[in-house]
């Protein structure tokens, strides 16, 4: 098969000291590519020494950037995509492939519970999937995993909706689901990582509350406006009859609550003509 895999790393040595010899054993004649996100130690030193082909940026610009940076400078046309902090074992990468030949266009590791770096990420990556898989009708076994084998045709065409932070395995699921691009999910195991990792609880906290809507609009925006649109109706129409049983008038709150729940169901549809025009395929 003709491969490519990517790493991302920032200051990932330790963990590259791992990974790399395994992969050169394991596929002495794959292209191995690892971006350097603006590291600070001796990250694209030890990828070059284990024949990595690095791709470095001159600061960081975030684990999204590095994706697609890596993607733009892979030539496989099947990309392997693992994190570089030695949590993912390349033994698990023939699992990938497997589901790759057998005809779906992505392949992604699933970790079990004790994959998870600690408890909050657990809960927070179980909600993630019960969403994503009430939206997609699809069983989402690890929508925010970093370990997948793609086509590479298939993943360039959504280069450009990748962020550059650390929502991008969410971000490319949901746009693979919302073309129809068959998705499969392999359950392996994952060791702890190596190194310190770059996530911050509260800053990124926030940004992760920000996936739950990207979930719904990267798919299906209705789904997400349709919902707080009936919301906003139902507490208008509870409350006219609450003011015209107990004071026989119509009030200005309940003008505002169907006002609201009509601009809300008015943006949903907007929004959901905008998705379907950004997933347009010209040619």
């Amino acid at each position: 098969m003709d491969l490519s895999i990517v790493i991302p790393a920032k200051n990932e040595a330790e963990g590259l000291r791992k990974t790399l010899p395994v992969l050169r054993a394991r596929f002495p004649d794959v292209e191995l590519i690892v971006v350097d996100d603006g590291s600070t130690d001796d990250t694209a030193a030890v990828a070059g020494q284990h024949g990595a082909r690095v791709v470095s940026s001159p600061y960081s610009m975030g684990n999204g950037a590095a994706i697609k940076r890596g993607a733009r400078a892979a030539s496989g046309a099947v990309i392997v995509f693992m994190d570089g902090d030695g949590q993912h074992d390349p033994e698990h990468i023939p699992l990938l492939l497997e589901r790759i030949e057998a005809g779906f266009d992505m392949a992604v590791a699933a970790r079990d519970r004790d994959g998870q770096a600690t408890v909050g990420r657990g809960l927070a990556n179980g909600f993630y999937n019960r969403l994503a898989s009430l939206m997609t009708g699809f069983k989402v076994l690890d929508l925010t995993s970093g370990f997948r084998a793609v086509r590479a045709d298939k993943f360039r065409e959504f280069l450009h909706l990748l962020p550059n932070g650390f929502s991008y395995p969410t971000t490319i699921t949901m746009a693979f689901f919302r073309s129809a691009y068959p998705v499969c999910y392999v359950p392996v195991p994952v060791a702890a990582r190596l190194g310190t990792s770059h996530l911050r609880p509260l800053r990124d906290g926030l940004r992760f509350l920000l996936i739950i809507f990207k979930i719904a609009t990267l798919y299906s925006p209705l789904k997400l406006f349709v919902p707080a649109s009936a919301g906003f109706f139902a507490l208008g129409a509870g409350y006219y009859i609450y003011t015209f049983l107990t004071a026989g008038r119509f009030t200005n709150m309940s003008l505002l609550l169907f006002s609201a729940a009509v601009i809300v169901f008015l943006i949903g549809l907007v929004s959901e003509q905008i998705t379907a025009l950004t997933y347009r395929r010209d040619g």
